[in-house]
């Protein structure tokens, strides 16, 4: 099993900045991806932004220039620095982590941490 707790995440206004950090424990793969993913209310769960084991990011056209991944190896921590935000970030942020056995796949995510941008 593995477990993901995130911190960070609350109110800002827009324009301001706020981080997330996710720690990983248990059985973590060698090859993961680890990353962040959003839910506004009424909209689906989408992705914001995804780092492999290996560095290579996945970044969504809504926040590219905006937001930075990044990860600890060590610690088995992700960051997502938000910048510039606007109000239409609002919305509970899920980290992520997907385990890649043999290339069969395993999702695991956080509890959520609320995320919100005000006018």
């Amino acid at each position: 099993q593995v477990q993901l707790a995130e911190s960070g995440g609350g109110l800002v206004q827009a324009g301001g900045s706020l981080g997330l950090s996710c720690a990983a424990s248990g059985s973590i793969f060698s090859f993961n991806t680890m990353g962040w993913y959003r839910q506004a209310p009424g909209k689906q769960r989408e992705l914001v932004a995804l780092i492999t084991s290996g560095g290579s990011t996945t970044i969504a056209d809504s926040v590219k220039g905006r937001f930075t991944i990044s990860r600890d190896n060590a610690k088995i921590m992700v960051h997502l620095q938000m910048n510039s935000l606007k109000p239409e970030d609002t919305a509970v942020y899920y980290c992520n982590l997907q385990n890649n056995f043999l290339g069969r796949l395993y999702d695991y995510w956080g509890q959520g941490t609320q995320v919100t941008v005000s006018s």
